[in-house]
Protein backbone atom coordinates (compact mmCIF):
# COMPACT_ATOMS: atom_id res chain seq x y z
CA UNK A 1 0.00 0.00 0.00
CA UNK A 2 2.89 2.42 0.75
CA UNK A 3 4.42 2.70 -2.72
CA UNK A 4 5.27 6.38 -3.34
CA UNK A 5 8.93 7.24 -3.83
CA UNK A 6 8.56 10.82 -2.57
CA UNK A 7 7.80 11.21 1.11
CA UNK A 8 4.50 12.89 1.88
CA UNK A 9 2.89 13.64 5.23
CA UNK A 10 -0.85 13.83 5.85
CA UNK A 11 -1.96 15.95 8.81
CA UNK A 12 -5.40 15.62 10.42
CA UNK A 13 -6.31 18.42 12.84
CA UNK A 14 -9.88 19.13 13.89
CA UNK A 15 -12.60 19.15 16.49
CA UNK A 16 -16.15 17.89 16.81
CA UNK A 17 -18.81 18.73 15.75
CA UNK A 18 -17.23 19.53 12.37
CA UNK A 19 -15.90 23.07 12.29
CA UNK A 20 -15.85 23.44 16.08
CA UNK A 21 -12.66 23.61 18.21
CA UNK A 22 -13.89 21.24 20.95
CA UNK A 23 -11.98 23.12 23.62
CA UNK A 24 -8.65 23.34 21.79
CA UNK A 25 -6.81 25.88 19.66
CA UNK A 26 -6.76 23.57 16.66
CA UNK A 27 -5.51 26.30 14.30
CA UNK A 28 -2.47 26.94 16.48
CA UNK A 29 -1.55 23.25 16.66
CA UNK A 30 -2.04 22.86 12.91
CA UNK A 31 0.19 25.84 12.12
CA UNK A 32 2.99 24.69 14.41
CA UNK A 33 3.00 21.22 12.89
CA UNK A 34 2.97 22.58 9.35
CA UNK A 35 5.78 24.99 10.21
CA UNK A 36 8.02 22.11 11.26
CA UNK A 37 7.10 20.03 8.22
CA UNK A 38 7.61 22.89 5.77
CA UNK A 39 10.27 25.15 7.26
CA UNK A 40 12.45 22.47 8.83
CA UNK A 41 11.81 19.33 6.79
CA UNK A 42 10.52 20.69 3.43
CA UNK A 43 7.95 17.90 3.27
CA UNK A 44 5.03 17.80 0.87
CA UNK A 45 1.99 17.86 3.17
CA UNK A 46 -1.75 17.37 2.74
CA UNK A 47 -4.30 18.30 5.41
CA UNK A 48 -7.76 17.30 6.59
CA UNK A 49 -10.10 18.04 9.49
CA UNK A 50 -11.16 14.46 10.22
CA UNK A 51 -10.77 10.85 9.05
CA UNK A 52 -13.67 10.84 6.56
CA UNK A 53 -11.54 10.48 3.43
CA UNK A 54 -8.42 9.01 5.03
CA UNK A 55 -8.21 6.14 2.51
CA UNK A 56 -7.86 8.61 -0.34
CA UNK A 57 -4.96 10.42 1.29
CA UNK A 58 -3.04 7.52 2.81
CA UNK A 59 -2.84 5.13 -0.13
CA UNK A 60 0.41 6.70 -1.40
CA UNK A 61 1.49 8.43 1.80
CA UNK A 62 4.21 7.40 4.26
CA UNK A 63 3.43 9.49 7.35
CA UNK A 64 0.26 10.42 9.24
CA UNK A 65 0.07 13.06 12.00
CA UNK A 66 -3.10 13.59 14.02
CA UNK A 67 -4.05 16.26 16.55
CA UNK A 68 -7.79 15.99 17.09
CA UNK A 69 -10.45 16.57 19.71
CA UNK A 70 -13.41 14.41 18.79
CA UNK A 71 -12.76 13.08 15.27
CA UNK A 72 -11.77 9.41 15.12
CA UNK A 73 -11.54 6.67 12.51
CA UNK A 74 -14.67 4.54 12.15
CA UNK A 75 -14.29 0.78 11.80
CA UNK A 76 -13.60 0.68 8.01
CA UNK A 77 -11.23 3.65 8.26
CA UNK A 78 -9.43 2.10 11.23
CA UNK A 79 -9.10 -1.18 9.35
CA UNK A 80 -7.52 0.69 6.46
CA UNK A 81 -5.12 2.50 8.79
CA UNK A 82 -4.18 -0.84 10.36
CA UNK A 83 -3.35 -2.28 6.93
CA UNK A 84 -1.47 0.89 6.02
CA UNK A 85 0.62 0.63 9.17
CA UNK A 86 1.37 -3.03 8.59
CA UNK A 87 2.56 -2.17 5.08
CA UNK A 88 5.05 0.38 6.42
CA UNK A 89 3.14 3.55 7.28
CA UNK A 90 4.03 5.56 10.37
CA UNK A 91 1.55 7.43 12.56
CA UNK A 92 2.46 10.22 14.99
CA UNK A 93 -0.64 10.65 17.16
CA UNK A 94 -0.90 13.59 19.53
CA UNK A 95 -3.03 14.53 22.54
CA UNK A 96 -6.74 13.94 21.81
CA UNK A 97 -6.01 11.31 19.14
CA UNK A 98 -6.78 8.66 21.80
CA UNK A 99 -10.26 10.13 22.32
CA UNK A 100 -13.30 9.99 20.09
CA UNK A 101 -16.95 9.32 20.80
CA UNK A 102 -18.46 9.96 24.23
CA UNK A 103 -21.85 8.39 25.00
CA UNK A 104 -24.22 9.39 27.78
CA UNK A 105 -25.41 6.55 30.00
CA UNK A 106 -28.87 7.37 31.36
CA UNK A 107 -28.88 10.79 32.98
CA UNK A 108 -25.34 10.45 34.25
CA UNK A 109 -22.07 11.78 32.82
CA UNK A 110 -20.78 10.64 29.46
CA UNK A 111 -18.17 7.93 29.05
CA UNK A 112 -15.76 7.28 26.23
CA UNK A 113 -16.50 4.52 23.72
CA UNK A 114 -13.66 2.22 22.73
CA UNK A 115 -13.45 1.12 19.11
CA UNK A 116 -11.24 -0.11 16.28
CA UNK A 117 -9.58 3.33 16.13
CA UNK A 118 -8.07 2.78 19.58
CA UNK A 119 -6.94 -0.74 18.77
CA UNK A 120 -5.06 0.51 15.71
CA UNK A 121 -3.51 3.35 17.69
CA UNK A 122 -2.76 1.33 20.82
CA UNK A 123 -4.20 3.75 23.38
CA UNK A 124 -7.63 4.70 24.72
CA UNK A 125 -8.45 7.91 26.60
CA UNK A 126 -10.73 7.38 29.61
CA UNK A 127 -10.60 10.78 31.33
CA UNK A 128 -8.48 13.73 32.36
CA UNK A 129 -8.59 15.68 35.64
CA UNK A 130 -8.40 19.50 35.53
CA UNK A 131 -5.38 21.10 33.87
CA UNK A 132 -2.38 20.96 36.20
CA UNK A 133 1.38 21.11 36.27
CA UNK A 134 2.80 17.74 35.29
CA UNK A 135 6.21 16.35 36.05
CA UNK A 136 7.11 14.26 33.02
CA UNK A 137 9.70 11.50 33.16
CA UNK A 138 11.58 10.18 30.15
CA UNK A 139 11.56 6.40 30.54
CA UNK A 140 13.91 5.46 27.69
CA UNK A 141 16.62 8.11 27.54
CA UNK A 142 18.48 6.40 24.70
CA UNK A 143 15.60 6.13 22.23
CA UNK A 144 15.72 8.25 19.05
CA UNK A 145 12.34 9.75 19.98
CA UNK A 146 13.70 11.16 23.25
CA UNK A 147 17.09 12.34 22.00
CA UNK A 148 17.82 15.86 23.26
CA UNK A 149 14.93 15.78 25.75
CA UNK A 150 15.74 16.33 29.47
CA UNK A 151 15.38 13.29 31.73
CA UNK A 152 12.49 15.10 33.44
CA UNK A 153 10.59 18.26 32.55
CA UNK A 154 7.55 20.18 33.73
CA UNK A 155 4.59 21.41 31.70
CA UNK A 156 1.08 22.71 32.33
CA UNK A 157 -1.26 20.38 30.49
CA UNK A 158 -4.27 18.10 30.73
CA UNK A 159 -3.23 14.97 32.69
CA UNK A 160 -4.48 12.32 30.30
CA UNK A 161 -5.45 8.89 31.63
CA UNK A 162 -4.61 6.45 28.82
CA UNK A 163 -5.45 2.75 28.78
CA UNK A 164 -2.80 0.88 26.79
CA UNK A 165 -4.39 -1.52 24.32
CA UNK A 166 -1.35 -3.69 23.63
CA UNK A 167 0.82 -3.28 26.75
CA UNK A 168 3.02 -6.28 25.96
CA UNK A 169 4.10 -4.81 22.62
CA UNK A 170 4.12 -1.16 23.71
CA UNK A 171 7.41 0.56 24.49
CA UNK A 172 6.98 3.38 27.00
CA UNK A 173 8.73 6.69 26.37
CA UNK A 174 7.13 9.16 28.81
CA UNK A 175 5.31 8.72 32.10
CA UNK A 176 3.97 10.80 34.97
CA UNK A 177 2.57 10.19 38.45
CA UNK A 178 -0.43 11.86 40.05
CA UNK A 179 -1.94 9.13 42.23
CA UNK A 180 -5.67 8.55 42.24
CA UNK A 181 -7.80 10.54 39.79
CA UNK A 182 -8.05 13.96 41.48
CA UNK A 183 -11.09 15.05 39.44
CA UNK A 184 -13.79 16.72 41.54
CA UNK A 185 -17.29 15.18 41.49
CA UNK A 186 -19.04 15.67 38.16
CA UNK A 187 -15.89 16.65 36.29
CA UNK A 188 -14.89 14.87 33.10
CA UNK A 189 -15.97 11.43 31.91
CA UNK A 190 -17.26 8.41 33.78
CA UNK A 191 -15.44 5.07 33.82
CA UNK A 192 -15.79 1.85 35.80
CA UNK A 193 -12.12 1.31 36.62
CA UNK A 194 -8.96 3.35 36.30
CA UNK A 195 -7.33 1.17 33.67
CA UNK A 196 -4.70 3.81 32.90
CA UNK A 197 -2.65 2.95 35.98
CA UNK A 198 0.44 0.90 35.22
CA UNK A 199 1.29 -2.19 37.32
CA UNK A 200 3.01 -0.15 40.06
CA UNK A 201 -0.35 1.49 40.84
CA UNK A 202 0.90 5.08 40.51
CA UNK A 203 2.49 5.65 37.10
CA UNK A 204 0.62 6.58 33.92
CA UNK A 205 1.76 6.49 30.30
CA UNK A 206 2.15 9.83 28.50
CA UNK A 207 4.12 8.62 25.50
CA UNK A 208 4.80 5.34 23.75
CA UNK A 209 5.86 3.70 20.51
CA UNK A 210 4.68 0.38 19.12
CA UNK A 211 5.62 -1.55 16.01
CA UNK A 212 2.78 -2.54 13.69
CA UNK A 213 3.99 -4.85 10.93
CA UNK A 214 6.54 -2.92 8.87
CA UNK A 215 5.30 0.40 10.30
CA UNK A 216 4.43 1.79 13.68
CA UNK A 217 2.67 4.29 15.93
CA UNK A 218 4.12 6.92 18.23
CA UNK A 219 1.79 8.65 20.67
CA UNK A 220 2.35 11.68 22.93
CA UNK A 221 -0.53 12.56 25.25
CA UNK A 222 0.80 16.06 25.91
CA UNK A 223 -0.22 19.07 23.85
CA UNK A 224 -3.28 20.88 25.20
CA UNK A 225 -3.65 24.46 23.98
CA UNK A 226 -6.50 26.96 23.99
CA UNK A 227 -7.21 30.66 23.48
CA UNK A 228 -10.04 32.90 24.75
CA UNK A 229 -12.46 31.75 22.04
CA UNK A 230 -11.71 28.01 22.31
CA UNK A 231 -11.26 27.55 26.04
CA UNK A 232 -13.68 25.15 27.74
CA UNK A 233 -11.82 24.63 31.01
CA UNK A 234 -14.12 25.68 33.90
CA UNK A 235 -11.21 25.79 36.34
CA UNK A 236 -7.66 24.50 36.77
CA UNK A 237 -5.67 22.80 39.49
CA UNK A 238 -4.08 24.96 42.17
CA UNK A 239 -0.66 24.00 40.78
CA UNK A 240 -1.55 26.33 37.88
CA UNK A 241 -3.47 29.04 39.75
CA UNK A 242 -4.04 29.28 43.50
CA UNK A 243 -7.70 30.22 42.97
CA UNK A 244 -8.30 27.80 40.11
CA UNK A 245 -8.71 30.53 37.49
CA UNK A 246 -8.15 29.22 33.97
CA UNK A 247 -5.55 31.07 31.87
CA UNK A 248 -7.24 32.69 28.88
CA UNK A 249 -4.38 31.51 26.66
CA UNK A 250 -2.66 28.22 27.41
CA UNK A 251 0.21 27.03 25.23
CA UNK A 252 2.67 26.07 27.93
CA UNK A 253 3.49 22.65 26.51
CA UNK A 254 3.94 24.00 22.98
CA UNK A 255 6.29 26.65 24.37
CA UNK A 256 8.37 23.98 26.10
CA UNK A 257 11.68 23.14 24.44
CA UNK A 258 11.28 19.55 25.62
CA UNK A 259 7.93 19.11 23.86
CA UNK A 260 9.11 20.77 20.68
CA UNK A 261 12.10 18.43 20.66
CA UNK A 262 9.71 15.48 21.06
CA UNK A 263 7.70 16.73 18.09
CA UNK A 264 10.79 17.17 15.94
CA UNK A 265 12.01 13.72 16.91
CA UNK A 266 8.58 12.26 16.15
CA UNK A 267 8.46 13.90 12.75
CA UNK A 268 11.99 12.75 11.92
CA UNK A 269 10.95 9.21 12.93
CA UNK A 270 7.83 9.42 10.80
CA UNK A 271 9.86 10.55 7.81
CA UNK A 272 12.50 7.88 8.56
CA UNK A 273 15.25 10.48 8.70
Amino acid sequence: MVTATRTRAHVITGGFPPGQPAGHDIDFARMRLLEILEAEEAVLTTTANDFVDVQKWLHDCQFLITYVSGPFADDPQAAYIQEWLEAGGRWLALHGSTGGKAARVGEGPRRMVKGAHHKALGGFFINHPPVRRLEVKVVDKGHRLTQGVPDTFSVIDEPYMIELQEPESTHLLLTTEFGEDPSPPGFGFAYDEDTSLLPDGKTRALGFIRDVGKGGVTYFALGHCHNPTTNSQPFVDESVHAEGITPTVLRDTWESEAYMQLLRNGIAWGLDR
